[in-house]
C-alpha cells in the first residue's frame, strides 16, 4: 500500500470522527439543556402552583384573576337578629277563673289566646289533669302548651327556681327568658306561690299556690305584666319587678 493513500485515510478517519464527536456532543447538550428545562419547572411547581391551561398573559396573578365556575359560591354571613324592643304587651283574652282549683287552666288558656289558639278552661282542665287539688305543676303547663301551639313540639320549656329567695342569676335568667318568649308572641306561665306587693301597692297572697301568665314587659323585662286569673280587679293585670317575681316562682317552675 502506498503511503499517501494512507495518510489521506487517516485524515479522513479523523475527520469522520470529529464530524461524528460533534454530532454526539450536540445530541447531549440538546437532552442536558431538555432535562435542566424540565428540572426547572418541577422546581418552580413545587413553590407556586402551575398557571392554567389557556391562562391569560400577564402570569399567575392574572391566572388567579379569573373566576372558577366550578368553585362553590362565597359563604355569606347570617344577619344577625334584630334586638328585642324595650317594651312589648301581647293581646290576649282573659278570663278569670271560675273556681278555686282552675288557676293552672285559666293561666294556660291565656296563654294560648296570646299565641292565636282558643280552648276552654274545661278543656284546658281535661289536658293538664287538674283536679281539686289543683294542678300538679309547671312541667304540666309546658306539656299542654306544646301539645296545642307546637303540636307535640319542643315550642315551650320548663325552668326552675328551686329554692327561696331566687339568685341573682336566677332573676337575670328569668327576665331573659320573659323577653325572649314575649318578644316571639307568646307567653309565660308561672307556677307561684306565697305573697308580694305589686308596683301600684297592691297586695297579693297565694300561700297556697297558684298559676297566672306574664303577657307582658317593659325597662327591658326588669318590670314584667301579670295577668292573674283569681285578680278581680280591673282587667285583672298588674305590674311587678321580675326580681320579684323570681322569688314568687321560687320552689316552682314556669313555662317559657
Amino acid at each position: 500500500m502506498h503511503a499517501e493513500p494512507v495518510r489521506e485515510q487517516a485524515g479522513r478517519i479523523r475527520g469522520m470522527r470529529r464530524v461524528r464527536a460533534v454530532a454526539i456532543s450536540g445530541a447531549l447538550l440538546a437532552a442536558t439543556a431538555a432535562a435542566v428545562s424540565a428540572c426547572g419547572q418541577a422546581a418552580d411547581t413545587s413553590s407556586a402552583p402551575a398557571a392554567a391551561v389557556g391562562a391569560p398573559a400577564g402570569g399567575l396573578d392574572a391566572a388567579r384573576a379569573v373566576p372558577d365556575p366550578s368553585a362553590p359560591a362565597p359563604t355569606q354571613s347570617t344577619p344577625a337578629a334584630p334586638a328585642a324592643p324595650a317594651e312589648k304587651v301581647l293581646a290576649y283574652d282573659f278570663q278569670l277563673q271560675p273556681n278555686f282549683y282552675y288557676c293552672g287552666p285559666a293561666a294556660t288558656r291565656i296563654a294560648l289566646t296570646a299565641a292565636g289558639h282558643a280552648i276552654t278552661q274545661d278543656r284546658a282542665a281535661s289536658m293538664l289533669g287538674t283536679t281539686t287539688n289543683g294542678t300538679n305543676s309547671a312541667l304540666d303547663t309546658t306539656r299542654v302548651l306544646n301539645s296545642v301551639i307546637g303540636d307535640g313540639k319542643t315550642v315551650y320549656r320548663t325552668r326552675e327556681i328551686p329554692a327561696y329567695p331566687a339568685t341573682s342569676a336566677q332573676a337575670k335568667q328569668l327576665q331573659a327568658d320573659v323577653v325572649s318568649t314575649i318578644s316571639s308572641g307568646r307567653a309565660v306561665v308561672a307556677n307561684i306561690a306565697g305573697h308580694l306587693t305589686d308596683n301600684a301597692g297592691v297586695f297579693h297572697s297565694y300561700e297556697g299556690g297558684h298559676y297566672l301568665t306574664v303577657v307582658g314587659y317593659q325597662d327591658g323585662g326588669s318590670t314584667v305584666k301579670i295577668a292573674d286569673p283569681a285578680n278581680p280587679r280591673g282587667d285583672g293585670t298588674y305590674w311587678v319587678s321580675a326580681p320579684k317575681l323570681a322569688d314568687w316562682i321560687s320552689q316552682r317552675g314556669y313555662s317559657y
